[in-house]
This record gives C-alpha cells, structure tokens and sequence, in this order.
C-alpha cells in the first residue's frame, strides 16, 4: 500500500451553527437487568464450583451470575423442545 500524501487539516476556530442536543441516554439505574430471583441453597462439587470461580475472575464477572444464566439458559431451551 502507498502512503498517504494528503495530510489532514484540523480547523481552528467555530465549527458553524451548532445546537444544543437533549440528553436522551437512560440513568444508570434504568441500565440494570431486574428480574425476579429467589434465594436457594445449592451443593456443588469442587471442581464445578471452582470452574465458575475461575471463570468468572478470568471475565470479571459475578459466578454466582454465571450459574443463574446457565439455569436460565437451559430451562429456555427446555421449554421450546416441550411438545
């Protein structure tokens, strides 16, 4: 490939007409997935446990959150193979 002979010119000064833009972004708190959980308790053995550790400090992510999409997950797919 050749090089580029035309440089690029930055202006200086005003940019033209310019306008003020409405603030159309959602606050933060309206960014938050909610949805109705409840609490259980859950044996796992070691190493399935230490997997979702592992992975969810590899992906700085919660693996407790990891473990619920998967149940999520699976059950959806249950659900649209019922007959």
């Amino acid at each position: 490939m050749g090089l580029m002979k035309n440089k690029i010119k930055y202006a200086k000064g005003p940019f033209g007409k310019q306008r003020v833009v409405e603030d159309f972004l959602p606050a933060p708190e309206n960014l938050i997935f909610k949805e109705a959980t409840t609490k259980v308790t859950l044996n796992l053995s070691d190493h399935s446990l230490e997997f979702f550790k592992d992975a969810a400090k590899r992906n700085n992510a919660s693996y407790q959150r990891m473990i619920r999409n998967l149940l999520d997950i699976y059950v959806q797919r249950q659900m649209a193979n019922r007959p």
